[in-house]
């Protein structure tokens, strides 16, 4: 059985969070996994393009009403029309969650799966309860695909 995965994080981000990203994708199509993200730039974007390097499928579940503003790496481009509030359904679409680095949004999509008793990996991101730190890209998908 397939398992979704969430890879949250700033839209802005580092180059440091994109490579990061970018790894955690690759390694989560490799693993069979698909990526949800929210369709936009920076980490979303980074995850997609190294799923899709890996022949992974992408779902991104977008703020706005229409498909073109979803990142080329999207396969499955869902409009919300619900901006920020579609954060909700990104992380109730996904099995686990994985924050890479973090904003405000990433904050908000952290809260909603631990609220929704989802697990939650993060990589450089906010320190809160209930949030496993991990090291390295390999250690979030790891620790995302066990049982």
């Amino acid at each position: 059985m397939s398992r979704y995965v969430a890879v949250v994080g700033p839209g802005d981000a580092s180059p440091d969070e994109a490579a990061t990203a970018e790894l955690v994708g690759a390694g989560l199509a490799q693993r069979g996994a698909t990526v949800v993200c929210g369709g936009l730039g920076g980490v979303m974007e980074a995850a997609c393009r190294g799923a899709k390097e890996q022949g992974g499928t992408t779902v991104g579940i977008l703020p706005g009403t229409g498909r073109g503003e979803a990142n080329p790496y999207v396969d499955v481009a869902l409009p919300t029309g619900l901006g920020e509030a579609r954060n909700a359904l990104v992380v109730r679409a996904a099995d686990v969650l994985i924050a890479v680095g973090g904003a405000y949004g990433t904050l908000s999509e952290i809260a909603l799966a631990l609220k929704g008793g989802k697990r939650v990996i993060g990589l450089g991101t906010w320190e809160i309860d209930g949030v496993e730190a991990v090291s390295a890209p390999e250690d979030a998908v790891g620790s995302a695909l066990r049982a």
